[in-house]
């Protein structure tokens, strides 16, 4: 199994360790990726766009376009709040977003690869059952990362009175 999925599992474990290592917010990273998702479709597949127009006129394809604009979100985010999750509690609790960007950036670049990396990806045992939790990972991904952003708020309810 490992062989035909080893492009898939690093894909799953990179950004997963490098959420959690680096303490990165994975609850804004999770919203930078479905802000990159939106650009992707409402930006760089309209024919009217600049993305289009660049890729006229350079060599980059529109597929490295469109994955650059699915994950610039995203890696500005992770720049910007690296190390910023603190305490037992809120890393514990960015696994669970961290979990949803990894399976969703897979999910969301591997139809913009190469058709020969995405029939590797697809081919595979594990790209099924990845697919199949695409609802699921989108639902509870949402909802836990605002969750965790409504409870980061400033303030935190308190009358911000410290004894």
């Amino acid at each position: 199994m490992l062989p035909h999925n080893l492009e898939l599992i690093i894909a799953l474990a990179v950004p997963l360790i490098v959420l959690t290592v680096l303490r990165i917010n994975a609850a804004l990273v999770f919203m930078s990726l479905c802000v990159g998702y939106v650009l992707v479709e409402l930006v760089a597949k309209d024919p009217g766009s600049l993305v289009n127009f660049l890729t006229r006129a350079d060599s980059f394809s529109q597929a490295t376009w469109q994955l650059g604009m699915l994950f610039l979100p995203v890696v500005l985010t992770s720049i910007f709040t690296a190390f910023s999750i603190k305490g037992h509690w809120r890393t514990m609790s960015n696994v669970v977003p961290a979990l949803a960007v990894s399976a969703l950036g897979v999910l969301l670049a591997v139809p913009l690869v190469t058709p020969g990396l995405r029939e590797a990806i697809q081919d595979g045992p594990l790209w099924p059952i990845i697919n199949d939790a695409q609802p699921l990972v989108v639902s509870v991904g949402a909802f836990v990362s605002l969750v965790i952003l409504w409870s980061q708020r400033k303030g935190g309810g308190k009358t911000g009175h410290h004894h």
